[in-house]
């Protein structure tokens, strides 16, 4: 599963990107950069917590499980956390949630 613009929850202002940890990945052929990294299936959801678009794969920073909620990020900055290996992805896990408050929701 790809992180594109048809399966990804659309980029508003100020947009946390919030998910939730639905399952994980097993590949037995990966490319070098990715051994001993977890990839997680991610359910993109809204700042109501819930679901918002197709789910993703995602590399692990963090250490999260499944149903937990997460924080995610994507595009050139999911490679940061691994700085300075240049690791092959286009979302990664950088926070576990343990609360959202929105004033006014």
């Amino acid at each position: 599963m790809r992180c594109t613009k048809q399966n990804s929850p659309p980029r508003e202002k100020n947009n946390m990107l919030l998910g939730r940890i639905i399952g994980n990945v097993v590949c037995t052929m990966k490319d070098p950069a990715l051994l001993g990294q977890k990839l997680l299936i991610v359910q993109p959801l809204d700042g109501k917590g819930h679901d918002n678009g197709r789910p993703i794969v995602a590399l692990d920073a963090v250490g999260a499980g499944t149903g937990e909620t997460i924080y995610w990020c994507r595009g050139k900055e999911a490679g940061f956390p691994f700085l300075p290996v240049e690791v092959p992805t286009e979302a990664t896990i950088v926070g576990i949630v343990d609360s959202v408050n929105v004033p006014g929701n």
